[in-house]
């Protein structure tokens, strides 16, 4: 009879089954792991050895073969090696052959015979209790694994530990879920003077997931601005949380198994690689996007970013996943975010500021916003200036409408679309409008007879693409459920063309929504 333990490999955020295979036979003494290991996977063999080593068990002077199949499918990483030794203890009688029938194990040995934590604690324990199995893992993985639901797992610190567990020696205690924060306090949005457009743009985002990019000269306010929109977006509801907490556990993000219902809020340096910023690497590690699905993803300097970079992410954008491909796998993640980008008007900072004079005047604005794509701008939902805070605004006294107040028209925009995506048969696939198919939305946000004339003009004249189309549409959506109207109105459209202006850079053909008469 054969001895098999079972494992898993991580493709994205999926956790696949994998047989460990443990045979000992005679022969010429080696130890061999095949079944398309990594490099990570081979030197399992020295951990093991010096493991067993320390708790005083020695591997027998034969052929030892480890078979990891299916043999076809890449495996890598280190958390193969609790699996290999509990194999091996079964085929040397360590333990009975019962023992672990009922359970599937990850966990990295030490050379004293601790257990080390790995990263997917939580997709393997979804695995397994889909599977109808336990997971041995190790203990600080184990508040981890424990959000997995109601099943048995073992989170030993040893293997000695574990070896006195199955023979009754002692009982490792069933571990309890980690900590589930709410959140972390933000920055209130009453400390940000003036910027009344921006702020109402922002709080506009934030009820429609829409992305928004602010153009302004240094010192206006557009990371003091962004960094106050995760405390108007709502938590994490149960499905969210779960999405979110299984891309960080591959990730290795969670600490002792610690989940947040905080939203997600991403900001990598303008230096960041392609691998970095949508996944991928030796491992097809999740990238940036990924990291900040189901909340915000952060560029400031968004010209800065290599044009390679940002044009990677007009596929998530619109998809709300990420797939890498690689010569010997595709993995799929998860990037469902909200873009929210940052820049200056040129590379001097200032180009069209009142008493400013750009020295390489008209082409410095043109050049720098060159930089980033058309069809990435026109995945931009609200695209708003913001121009330089003066010194009467810094006089004035702090607005008494703050984060408080913004959050409740925003959690109350948020339900209507709930809501109402459910009473069109959505459920809980859809959460905001920027989620909305094109065919539920010209349902949902259709405008009336003075509105849909509006935005004909609008369109023709700012030279709308069937995507700005529609973006327009979702933006008027979001403004009429923050004002609790059942339907979208001319005013709803108007203010949403408004929110679309993009950067000037002083070219002769550029247009925008002063062409069109509003009358």
């Amino acid at each position: 009879m054969g001895i098999h333990i079972q494992t898993f490999a991580f493709e994205g955020v999926d956790a696949a089954p994998v047989d460990v295979q443990v045979q000992i036979s005679s022969g010429m003494p080696a130890f061999s792991i095949v079944g398309l290991a990594d490099k990570a996977v081979a030197e399992s063999r020295e951990r093991v050895r010096a493991a067993f080593a320390a708790i005083g068990l020695a591997l027998p002077a034969k052929r030892l073969v480890i078979n990891l199949a299916p043999a076809d499918q890449p495996k890598e990483g280190s958390h193969y090696d609790l699996p290999i030794a509990l194999g091996l203890m079964v085929a040397i009688g360590v333990l009975p052959m019962d023992a672990l029938q009922d359970f599937a194990a990850i966990g990295e040995l030490s050379l004293d015979g601790t257990i080390a934590p790995v990263s997917g604690a939580l997709p393997a324990a979804m695995a397994a209790h889909a599977m109808d199995l336990g997971l041995i893992c190790p203990q600080d993985c184990g508040p981890e694994a424990a959000w997995a639901g109601d099943m048995a797992i073992l989170a030993p610190r040893n293997l000695i530990g574990l070896i006195n567990h199955v023979k009754g020696r002692q009982v490792l205690e069933q571990p309890t879920p980690g900590v589930l924060q709410e959140g972390t306090a933000h920055p209130d949005l009453c400390d940000v003077k003036g910027q009344e457009l921006a702020k109402r743009a922002l709080e506009i985002a934030a009820a429609g997931g829409h992305n928004l990019l602010m153009v302004g000269p240094p010192g206006s306010g557009k990371s003091m601005l962004a960094a106050r929109l995760p405390g108007l977006l709502p938590p994490l509801n149960a499905q969210e949380l779960l999405e979110v907490s299984m891309v960080h556990s591959v990730a290795g993000l969670l600490e002792r198994g610690q989940l947040s219902r905080a939203r997600p809020f991403r900001s990598p340096h303008h230096s960041a690689s392609m691998a970095a910023m949508v996944g991928g690497g030796i491992k097809a590690r999740p990238g940036e996007a990924s990291l900040a699905h189901r909340g915000v993803l952060f560029l400031d300097e968004l010209p800065e970013f290599t044009p390679q970079v940002l044009d990677s992410l007009r596929q998530p954008l619109e998809t709300g996943q990420i797939s890498v491909a690689r010569a010997n796998a595709h993995i799929s993640y998860p990037a469902r975010f909200q873009l929210i980008a940052a820049m200056n008007p040129c590379r001097c900072g200032s180009a069209g500021a009142d008493g400013y004079a750009c020295r390489r005047g008209p082409r410095c604005a043109r050049d720098y916003q060159a930089r980033i794509s058309g069809p990435l701008m026109d995945r931009i939902d609200l695209q708003i200036e913001v121009p330089a805070v003066t010194a009467a605004d810094l006089a004035l006294p702090a607005p008494a409408d703050g984060t408080r107040e913004a959050a409740a028209r925003v959690f109350a925009a948020r339900d209507i679309q709930i809501q109402r995506a459910s009473d069109h048969g959505e459920g809980a696939s859809i959460t905001t409008n920027a989620e909305l198919p094109t065919g539920l939305l010209e349902k949902l946000a259709t405008p009336d007879e003075a509105g849909q004339n509006l935005l004909v003009r609008a369109a023709e004249t700012m030279r709308l693409t069937a995507r700005g189309y529609h973006r327009v549409l979702r933006t008027a959506r979001t403004i009429a459920d923050l004002e609790g109207c059942v339907g979208v109105r001319r005013v709803h459209i108007a203010e949403a063309l408004g929110l679309r202006q993009t950067p000037k850079a002083a070219t002769d053909t550029s247009t925008n929504l002063q062409a069109v008469k509003l009358s």
